[in-house]
């Protein structure tokens, strides 16, 4: 289960999220044999670190199992980031794991995209859904290089979803350095 929104020191773009690196660490570990991944950022909340919806957890952890070990072929995982195009002052962006097509809750405006130039500099997005693709522009960017999704410790904002109701995992566009680059972890006895 990828960790859920909590808003530990209120991490964010602009000033750095341990919680959105970790979350990126735990999708890193996707490409490892035999492994899956529960997003649960829709079902977090921001002031406990333990989500209370635990049946859905359950059902989407299931759905993983489901697929991947039992054989019941089923869309079991939301939209992952897969590229970028850069389109004058637009990038647009490609996803794995659609399943019926990119969708919001409601038909909701998107929320949680972040754009930035080559200053690194993150703001504020409009991202709409055509063509099962997410466009992202702001009038505050006109070329633009990297997107942000979700990247904040409390991403209880962010809606995008496949029609299967499973939500997008956080991610970055760039590999500019995080904040946790340099920091050296010790296992203790």
């Amino acid at each position: 289960m990828q960790l859920s929104t909590f808003d530990e020191t209120g991490g964010n773009s602009k000033k750095g999220s341990r919680w959105a690196e970790l979350r990126e660490a735990q999708s890193e570990t996707l490409k490892l044999k035999n492994t899956g991944m529960a997003v649960t950022t829709d079902i977090g909340n921001a002031k406990d670190i333990h989500p209370t919806n635990k049946q859905d957890v359950g059902l989407r952890l299931a759905a993983i199992a489901l697929d991947n070990v039992y054989g019941k072929k089923q869309i079991f995982s939301g939209p992952t980031y897969k590229s970028q195009e850069i389109k004058v002052n637009q990038i647009i962006l490609t996803f794995d794991n659609i399943g019926g097509g990119l969708s919001t809750p409601n038909n909701d405006e998107l929320k949680g995209f972040e754009i930035a130039g080559a200053d690194k500099v993150f703001h504020s997005a409009k991202a709409i859904i055509k063509d099962n693709k997410v466009i992202v522009s702001s009038d505050a960017v006109q070329n633009p290089v990297a997107v942000h999704y979700g990247w904040a410790d409390d991403d209880t904002q962010i809606n995008l979803f496949n029609k299967e109701k499973f939500p997008a995992s956080p991610f970055r566009t760039d590999n500019w350095e995080m904040i946790t680059a340099n920091e050296v972890y010790k296992v203790s006895k």
